[in-house]
């Protein structure tokens, strides 16, 4: 009697013990599989962001943008470009990146500002060297940057990465403080730099 009693309760531990592996399989491998679904569908993506510059997730860098001279340094770097001569929506623009720069308090020693442009108005070089004495000049080949920015006109403010990748661009009517708020999130993420 006590066998035929063994008996019938085996069977129930075998199932519970297949039902509980099929379990922990699809809390392992079940959110792998709907994200790789919703990535190749573009279901339930979230429409919200932390940014405010447009991403750039193309791998561009600076050689690609037609900036010439560039001795890339392990920094973060904000650099304006203007495919003409740096007029006065240029010059208002190296002043916000430099504003930026100076806002970083602590960590400005991770970033650095730059102007790439084809031209300098007259005198506008000599006011550069002596009240932006941190400011790296660059020049800019218009041709590449026009084929890089297609479409893109007038004045741009990039986020470069330590690598030389273009990380945000913002354009000339951009907020100030949203673009240091976006640098000191990058800051804050990065372990480069």
């Amino acid at each position: 009697m006590t066998q035929s009693l063994v008996m019938p309760d085996a069977a129930p531990p075998r199932r519970r013990g297949r039902l509980q592996l099929l379990l922990i399989l699809m809390v392992v491998i079940g959110p792998m599989l709907l994200a790789s679904a919703m990535y190749h569908w573009s279901f339930w993506v979230p429409e919200g962001r932390s940014y405010h510059g447009a991403l750039l997730g193309n791998g561009q860098g600076l050689a690609d943008l037609g900036v010439q001279g560039t001795q890339q340094e392990a920094i973060w770097q904000l650099l304006v470009t203007v495919p003409a001569e740096c007029g006065e929506e240029c010059q208002q623009m190296v002043y916000v990146a430099r504003q930026i720069h100076i806002g970083l308090g602590r960590e400005a020693g991770r970033a650095n500002h730059a102007l790439a442009s084809a031209a300098l108005p007259e005198g506008y070089a000599a006011k550069l060297e002596r009240e932006y004495p941190q400011l790296r000049r660059y020049g800019l080949d218009p041709d590449a940057y026009g084929k890089a920015t297609q479409g893109l006109d007038g004045v741009q403010l990039w986020i470069v990465d330590p690598h030389g990748n273009l990380v945000l661009r913002y354009d000339a009517t951009a907020n100030g403080k949203q673009i240091l708020n976006d640098l000191r999130h990058l800051l804050k993420l990065s372990n480069i730099g």
